[in-house]
């Protein structure tokens, strides 16, 4: 789907104008570990709303990059460049096995989500996404709510998860989101614990934002018993009060002695020093980039651990997205497509089975075949 810039944006701003968008091109970045390949990283920044970070375009083979703008307090350019590289990859794989006609892009705003907002930041970032024409198409992640891309969303058209009317998919991905990472964790547990429901089973899910208190009520209604950690008081007080959880902390929540280990919060918390420390047989969870290295996905296949992708099982949110930029769909169709999220997931663990490989490596596998045949 190709949109024309609005007239307003930066496509068309002076050069001298404080909004900026340039390629990097330094020797760290292509020796980067997480560099794969990328078509495109740029930096951006914009002096008078404090707006700065980084957009990469990891594949658009498929079609324009897709993927979620993450707004985090990173502690170093170099750690929201590697976030960056590593999220647009999973974008390219995750947008690939959800048979969608995009590519991967994500972006990353350097700055505290709770104090560092403002409408100067998303407008300067709206021209930012605009300056691109349309090679990345953004949206919500980690930091970032509805509000803020609506505010995007005066200065450039590349944008979704804003309106949501009637019965059509749009808005707030979220609750989507979740629904797939419930459909893919049932799948794991299908497999995996040979058991056909979640009642009785004990999840421990860390972190309780928008995704994780969606899937925290899913898993609730499904009769699953909860134990829950995050760093912000009031996420465990709602759900220790709606959905009886038990409160963790945050250091102990992977290692409790359960069934489902459900990560979603940031990612590469799965790793060779938390690995053996793990009780849990299944590990199905909405966070990206779950595994620290590539390695810890055959760490957890010596241990017998079931591992359900991450990208595979939390692609319900870019679905909806993806929907919703598109135009719009009936919420009913968008449901049914997130739902089949449970038989691709199971399909990864028979095949990972019967080839002998860890389930990240099976999913990446199939993802660069689709890319690869566009």
């Amino acid at each position: 789907m190709t949109m024309k810039p609005r007239q307003n944006a930066a496509a068309v701003r002076n050069a001298d104008e404080p909004t900026t968008c340039a390629s990097i091109s330094t020797n760290n970045i292509f020796s980067n570990p997480d560099f794969d390949g990328h078509e495109a990283l740029h930096a951006f920044f914009h002096a008078e709303s404090g707006l700065k970070g980084f957009v990469a375009i990891h594949s658009t083979k498929l079609g324009p990059s897709f993927g979620g703008c993450r707004m985090w307090d990173y502690a170093t350019e170099a750690d929201a460049i590697r976030d960056a590289l590593r999220l647009s990859q999973g974008m390219s794989y995750k947008n690939a096995l959800a048979g969608l006609s995009y590519g991967g892009g994500k972006a990353v705003i350097m700055g505290d989500a709770r104090s560092d907002k403002s409408e100067a930041l998303f407008e300067a970032y709206g021209d930012v996404i605009n300056s691109l024409g349309g090679r990345y198409l953004t949206a919500e992640d980690v930091g970032i709510k509805v509000a803020d891309m609506e505010i995007v969303g005066r200065r450039t058209d590349f944008v979704s998860g804003i309106a949501k009317e009637g019965r059509m998919a749009g808005g707030d991905p979220s609750p989507i989101t979740a629904r797939g990472v419930f459909q893919g964790l049932k799948a794991a547990v299908k497999f995996g614990l040979e058991q056909d429901d979640l009642k009785g089973l004990k999840v421990a899910v860390q972190g309780i934002g928008n995704v994780g208190y969606n899937l925290c009520r899913l898993l609730h209604d499904a009769g699953a018993e909860l134990f829950v950690a995050d760093v912000y008081k009031p996420n465990l007080d709602r759900a220790h009060d709606e959905f009886g959880a038990t409160v963790v902390d945050p250091s102990a929540i992977l290692f409790q002695d359960v069934d489902v280990v459900a990560p979603c919060a940031l990612g590469g918390l799965i790793s060779v020093d938390t690995i053996p420390q793990i009780k849990a047989r299944v590990i199905a969870g909405a966070s990206n980039n779950q595994l620290a290295t590539d390695d810890d996905g055959e760490r957890l296949q010596a241990r017998g651990i079931h591992y359900a992708p991450d990208y595979v099982v939390n692609s319900g949110g870019i679905i909806t997205v993806v929907s919703e930029y598109e135009g719009g769909r009936p919420e009913a169709e968008i449901i049914e497509k997130v739902d089949r999220i449970y038989e691709r997931t199971l399909a990864i663990f028979v095949r990972a089975q019967a080839e002998g490989q860890p389930t990240s490596k099976i999913a990446d596998q199939m993802a660069r075949e689709v890319i690869a045949g566009a």
